[in-house]
C-alpha cells in the first residue's frame, strides 16, 4: 500500500521553509487569511521570491478573499494550488485557470454529498465542521465515515488535528494526502521540525 502525500500547512517563518523543502515535501502551505494566527504578509511573500521550491508545490489558502487579492498573491509562486476554504463556487475556483483544492467542512457523512459540486477540483480537501469557523480548528472529524467513500474520482486531502498519536488511524483512511498543522507545532503558528520528521517516518513506513 502506497504512503499518501503530505502536506505541511500554516508556514510564515522563511528559515523554516527552507529546513521543510530539504525535506521533499509534497506541498507547502501558506494562509492568506488575516483571522488566522499562521496569516502571512506581503513582507513575507518579497522574502521568498528567490527561494528554490525544488519538488515542493506551494499551495495558497484562502477563505472568502477577493479576485485581485488571489491573482496578487498567488503570483509570487511558480505553478501554486489555489485553496479555497470559504463558500467559493466551483465556476470562481477554476477561473484563475491554476489547479485549486476545495475545502468541505464535515460534521457527518451528508456533508460528503457537496464535494459533487467541485467535480474540477484536483483534490477535496475534508475538515472538521465547527460552526462559524473556516478551518484551522485543530480538531477532526469522524474519520470512519469515510470508509464507504470511493477516493477513485477524486483525491481527498484529509485535514485537522492529525498528529502523531493518531497519524495511523490518518492512514487508514486512504486519504490520497495528509495535510499537517497544529500537530506539528511546538505552540501555534510555529513548526517544529522534529515533529514533522516524527510524523513523516510513519507515514513513509505506511504499508511497508
Amino acid at each position: 500500500m502506497n504512503s499518501p502525500k503530505v502536506k505541511i500547512c500554516g508556514i510564515s517563518n522563511i528559515e523554516i521553509l527552507k529546513t521543510l523543502i530539504s525535506l521533499d515535501l509534497d506541498f507547502i502551505g501558506f494562509i492568506f487569511y488575516s483571522k488566522s494566527p499562521r496569516y502571512v504578509d506581503t513582507k513575507f511573500l518579497q522574502s521568498i521570491e528567490d527561494i528554490d521550491f525544488k519538488d515542493s508545490r506551494p499551495v495558497c489558502v484562502y477563505v472568502n478573499a477577493e479576485e485581485d487579492y488571489i491573482y496578487e498573491t498567488s503570483s509570487y509562486f511558480n505553478n501554486p494550488i489555489l485553496q479555497f476554504h470559504g463558500d467559493e463556487e466551483n465556476n470562481f475556483c477554476e477561473s484563475f485557470g491554476l489547479d485549486y483544492w476545495k475545502a468541505i467542512r464535515v460534521k457527518d457523512k451528508e456533508d460528503l454529498e457537496t464535494i459533487s459540486l467541485y467535480n474540477s477540483a484536483q483534490a477535496i480537501l475534508l475538515e472538521n465542521h465547527k460552526e462559524g469557523s473556516y478551518g484551522g480548528t485543530g480538531e477532526s472529524f469522524n474519520w470512519t465515515i469515510l470508509k464507504d467513500i470511493e477516493n477513485d474520482d477524486q483525491n481527498f486531502v484529509l485535514s485537522g488535528g492529525i498528529n502523531s498519536q493518531n497519524v495511523d488511524n490518518a492512514l487508514k483512511t486512504n486519504s490520497w494526502c495528509l495535510d499537517l498543522n497544529s500537530g506539528v507545532e511546538s505552540q501555534e503558528g510555529i513548526k517544529n521540525i522534529e515533529l514533522v520528521k516524527d510524523i513523516l517516518k510513519t507515514i513513509e513506513t505506511y504499508g511497508i
